[in-house]
């Protein structure tokens, strides 16, 4: 079993999904594509809703990621993270491509997924943008704040035009980074290809289930919309997107250390001793480790780095995005 004392390099894990899409992972990665592989779960420790094993990323060696740091949870994630979160990362890292428009949907907060599904986290999620086709964007937060009556009617008779006409239309490029909170709906265009990082789980409250889901059921996820619908944050977001989008963001992309963190690394970056998720975006490189050699980066490769790597730098002409669980 992997002892997480080295960097390993990941194959792709497109688990089943319900909308199409893929072929920008297929092309970043140097794979076929698939018409049904919209989502590569990257490094991952967490499965889809209600499934065993979907999901789970497995290493190259035949063992589950998630075993692995359960059975040397220091070397993976550190003991300061381990303290405070136990034997998982608190982080899930997906690379989405987006084949279809994804519907009206949102997460629920760590509070109402606790009460309502008795998981620890909800879903607070951050998306990078990677690729966009011309005129395409996301849809986030509502422009006015709309009564819970008039949700629930929009849900009840799956009214898609009047549910997107209260979204906030965001046009995105490559570059750009958005924070969707938890509650916030929101939806995404075809043609947008993204590095999600996202609380671990699969808990979407789907407000538009028609034509995407089989049954209602999914879309409440077994607890009914009257108690589902209790997670949707209805205040407008109108005047405050600058909140949620960071057009042309460098660096530090997201500084959300109570879920998240996730930062562009080019030549020179020195990256602190941590658990992270490399996904290398263009160029080739080296990732030299304090404690476990030197690794070569090539586009469209991903990588789970443990803590007992060490500090690292980052050389060549590369430009890779590392991911970072919560801050203990």
């Amino acid at each position: 079993m992997n002892d997480g004392l080295r960097p390993v390099r990941l194959p792709a894990n497109q688990p089943p999904r319900f909308y199409r899409g893929g072929a920008a992972i297929a092309a970043l990665r140097g794979d076929e594509p698939k018409e049904f592989g919209p989502e590569d779960w990257v490094a991952s420790c967490t499965t889809l809703h209600g499934e065993q094993s979907d999901g789970l990323t497995t290493l190259p060696d035949g063992t589950l990621l998630r075993d692995a740091v359960t059975a040397h949870p220091a070397n993976w994630l550190g003991e300061e993270h381990v303290r405070a979160f136990g034997p998982e990362p608190a982080l899930l890292v997906k690379l989405l491509d987006a084949g279809q428009r994804l519907p009206v949907h949102c997460h629920p907060s760590n509070e109402f997924a606790a009460r309502h599904f008795g998981s620890r986290y909800g879903k607070t999620e951050a998306w990078i943008v990677v690729g966009a086709a011309e005129g395409a964007g996301v849809h986030i937060g509502f422009r006015e704040e709309p009564s819970p009556e008039t949700v629930a009617v929009w849900v009840a008779r799956q009214d898609t035009a009047a549910m997107l006409a209260a979204l906030n239309p965001v046009t995105v490029r490559p570059g750009d980074a958005v924070f969707v909170p938890a509650g916030v709906p929101h939806a995404i265009d075809a043609g947008i290809f993204i590095v999600e990082l996202q609380q671990p789980t699969d808990l979407s409250v789907t407000l538009e289930w028609q034509g995407f889901l089989d049954d209602e059921a999914g879309g409440h996820l077994g607890v009914g919309f009257e108690t589902a619908l209790g997670c949707v944050d209805r205040r407008s977001w109108a005047d405050r997107l600058d909140e949620l989008v960071h057009h042309s963001a460098q660096g530090e992309l997201f500084g959300r250390p109570e879920f998240f963190r996730a930062e562009r690394l080019t030549a020179g970056a020195r990256l602190d001793a941590s658990f992270g998720v490399l996904v290398v975006l263009s160029g080739t490189g080296t990732l030299r480790t304090e404690k476990a050699g030197d690794v070569a980066l090539t586009k469209g490769a991903t990588f789970v780095l443990p803590h007992a790597a060490g500090e690292s730098t980052v050389d060549g002409d590369v430009v890779v995005i590392r991911c970072l669980p919560p801050v203990s």
